[in-house]
């Protein structure tokens, strides 16, 4: 009795669509391992779970929060400071102070030395929300960074210091043209 060749149970067209993907594969983006993709779903994830705590409580969005929280410590600034603390874009700032300004939280006054913006500074009402909060926005800090050693901590910090340097130097680079 013959016997048959083993038969691939592949089709060439299904090996060859097979071996389209592995290629494809191994050119794209591997986003498991992509630091911005990562810093990204991190960063979300992070302002999504605390925006729970503020947003139920005081009715402000996540870029609202961050507007508060900056001019908090800081009193009196102008849109374009806050935005380059918070490394926030203008439109995203001015939304939220307009917003912050209608529920009474943040007062608007002409800047006499430069009549072309506003110096902003939380209302009564927006000190209190922001001095309410404090403490529940530490202790989410400390929860969340509860999952490192005190070393793995240091080291975090002194990693996102380096990472952000370094970013805010290829993004000189990019700008002029030498990336």
């Amino acid at each position: 009795m013959a016997t048959k060749a083993p038969q691939s149970s592949k089709s060439n067209a299904e090996a060859t669509v097979d071996a389209a993907d592995a290629e494809r594969d191994a050119d794209a983006l591997q986003l498991d391992a992509f630091l911005p993709y990562l810093l990204s779903v991190l960063s979300e994830t992070v302002s999504q779970s605390l925006s729970r705590l503020y947003g139920e409580r005081y009715g402000i969005s996540i870029p609202e929060w961050r507007v508060l929280a900056i001019l908090g410590p800081h009193g009196t600034m102008t849109a374009t400071e806050i935005g380059a603390i918070g490394q926030m874009h203008k439109t995203k700032v001015s939304r939220a102070v307009a917003a912050l300004v209608e529920k009474r939280f943040l007062e608007r006054e002409r800047n006499r030395a430069d009549q072309r913006e506003a110096l902003l500074r939380l209302t009564d009402q927006g000190r209190t929300i922001y001095e309410e909060f404090v403490p529940s926005a530490r202790a989410f800090n400390a929860a969340l960074v509860d999952a490192l050693s005190p070393s793995e901590r240091a080291q975090l910090q002194s990693i996102l210091e380096r990472l952000t340097e370094r970013a805010r130097d290829l993004s000189r680079s990019i700008s002029e043209d030498q990336f």
